[in-house]
C-alpha cells in the first residue's frame, strides 16, 4: 500500500474513533495505566536494587569480613550477674594474617558501647576502635580533616574521627574539627569527618539512639580506656560481655582469591571455636546474589505490570468487536463499492493501533512522573532506564496489533450482502 493510502486510512481511523470520544478515552486508559505501571515498577525496582548493590560494593568487593555473633543465651534466667565471652579473638587475627598468602592485610575492629556527647547533644552511634589501615581497605573517603594515623595508634592518642551523620548531629552549624567530644568518661579531640555511606541493616543503631552513624578511635586507645569488657544493665540485671574483636576485615590480593579465603576462614573459625559465635560475610558473593535478585525482581515486576497491559488489550478487543457490530452496514457499503478484505482489515487494525499508541504515549508521560513523585515524597530511590519506556511502549503497540487482529479479521470476513441488510 502506498504512503498516501496509508495516511488516508490512519486519518479515517482517527475520525472514526473521535465519533465516540468517551468510549475511545476509556479504552485507552487500560493501556495508559499498564504502560505507566511497567515504567514505574521497573524504575522503583531498579532503584532499590542499585541501592542494595552500592551498599555491598562499599564493603569492598575484594574483602572478606569476619564478624562476632552473640550466641543464644542459654544461661539461667534468674542469674543477675554473668560474664559472656564470645566472638573473634586476637589469635584469630594472627592466624588470618599468617595462614593465607593471598591476604594482604587483616584489619581488626572493636565496637564499644559508649555514649558520644558534645555539649548538650548526645547519641549512641557505633564507636569503632580500629587501625589506620581500615580506611584504605574499606575505601571510605574523608570529608574534612584526616583519618587515624600510625602516630595516633603508637602514642595511644585520644583522637576521634566522626562519621558524617554523627558530625551533623553533634555540630550542625559549626565545623567540629579541633573540638572535644566526650566518649564514655573520657574526652577525645575530633581530627576528621568521614563522608556518608549507605547504612546496612546490620548497622542499625541501638534502641534509643537518635541517629545511626559511626565514630572511630585508635585501637590502642579503645583498649586502654574501655578494655575488652562491655557492661549492660537491663531490667535490674547486669550483663557483662567479653569480646576481643568484633570484626576482622581481610583484604584479598585478587578477586579470584576471595572464595578461597572465605572458605579457609570458615574452616579456621569452625575448628577453633566451640560455639557458632562468628559469621563470614563475602561482599563479592552478596553482590552476585543481589544482581540475580535484581534480575528476578525485574521479571516479577514486569510480569505484574504486563498483566495491566493485557487487561488493556482485552478492553481494546472488546470495544472493537462492539464497533464491528455497530458498523456492519458501513462495512457492507464499502465492500459493495469495491473495498477488499485487506482494506477493511487494515482500517480496523489502524484504529486499534491508534488507541494503543495514544494510551502508550500518555502512559509514558505518567510513568515518568510516578518515579519522580515516589523519590520526592516517599524518599525512595528510583532509576528510569531508557529501555523501560521503550519496552513498555513497544509492548503497548504490540498489544494493539495482537488484540486488534480478531476484530479486524471478523470485520473483513463479513458477508457483504448480509452486511447491507443489517439495520
Amino acid at each position: 500500500m502506498k504512503m498516501g493510502a496509508l495516511t488516508r486510512t490512519v486519518r479515517l481511523g482517527f475520525k472514526s474513533l473521535m465519533l465516540h470520544k468517551l468510549r475511545s478515552l476509556l479504552t485507552t486508559l487500560g493501556v495508559l495505566f499498564g504502560v505507566s505501571s511497567v515504567i514505574a515498577m521497573l524504575a522503583i525496582g531498579e532503584g532499590a536494587s542499585e541501592e542494595a548493590q552500592e551498599q555491598i560494593r562499599e564493603l569492598g568487593s575484594q574483602n572478606v569480613i569476619l564478624r562476632s555473633v552473640k550466641p543464644p543465651d542459654e544461661l539461667a534466667s534468674n542469674q543477675t550477674s554473668r560474664v559472656l565471652s564470645y566472638g573473634l579473638t586476637q589469635a584469630d587475627l594472627r592466624r588470618a594474617e599468617s595462614s593465607y598468602p593471598w591476604v594482604t592485610r587483616a584489619i581488626p575492629v572493636r565496637q564499644l558501647q559508649q555514649e558520644v556527647r558534645l555539649g548538650e547533644r548526645a547519641l549512641n552511634p557505633r564507636v569503632l576502635a580500629t587501625v589506620p589501615e581500615w580506611i584504605d581497605v574499606t575505601g571510605r573517603m574523608i570529608s574534612e580533616g584526616r583519618f587515624l594515623s600510625a602516630h595516633d595508634e603508637e602514642n595511644v592518642n585520644n583522637v576521634v574521627v566522626l562519621g558524617y551523620e554523627v558530625s551533623r548531629w553533634l555540630s550542625p552549624f559549626d565545623n567540629p574539627i579541633g573540638t572535644e567530644v566526650k566518649i564514655g568518661a573520657d574526652y577525645f579531640i575530633v581530627i576528621g569527618v568521614l563522608l556518608p555511606r549507605m547504612r546496612l541493616d546490620s548497622d542499625a543503631a541501638a534502641p534509643g539512639s537518635e541517629v545511626t552513624g559511626e565514630v572511630f578511635v585508635p585501637l590502642s586507645t579503645g583498649t586502654r580506656w574501655f578494655g575488652d569488657m562491655q557492661v549492660k544493665i537491663r531490667s535490674g540485671s547486669r550483663e557483662m560481655e567479653q569480646v576481643e574483636l568484633h570484626e576482622i576485615v581481610l583484604e584479598v590480593e585478587t578477586p579470584e582469591g576471595v572464595p578461597l579465603t572465605a572458605g579457609a576462614a570458615r574452616e579456621m573459625l569452625a575448628r577453633n571455636h566451640n560455639q557458632r559465635d562468628w559469621e563470614v560475610v563475602v561482599p563479592l558473593e552478596l553482590l552476585a546474589k543481589a544482581e540475580e535478585t535484581k534480575r528476578i525482581f525485574n521479571i516479577v515486576l514486569g510480569s505484574i505490570a504486563g498483566i495491566s497491559l493485557l487487561v488493556g488489550g482485552i478492553g481494546i478487543m472488546n470495544v472493537m468487536l462492539a464497533t464491528v457490530t455497530e458498523r456492519t452496514r458501513e462495512i457492507g457499503i464499502r465492500r459493495a463499492l469495491g473495498a477488499k478484505k485487506r482494506h477493511i482489515m487494515l482500517q480496523f487494525l489502524v484504529e486499534c493501533v491508534v488507541l494503543a499508541v495514544g494510551g502508550g504515549l500518555a502512559g509514558i508521560a505518567l510513568g515518568l512522573g510516578i518515579p519522580f513523585l515516589v523519590e520526592r515524597y516517599a524518599d525512595m530511590r528510583t532509576i528510569v532506564r531508557p529501555d523501560g519506556p521503550i519496552l513498555a511502549f513497544g509492548i503497548s503497540v504490540g498489544i494493539g496489533l495482537l488484540f486488534g487482529l480478531y476484530p479486524a479479521w471478523r470485520a473483513a470476513n463479513l458477508d457483504p450482502v448480509e452486511a447491507l441488510r443489517h439495520e
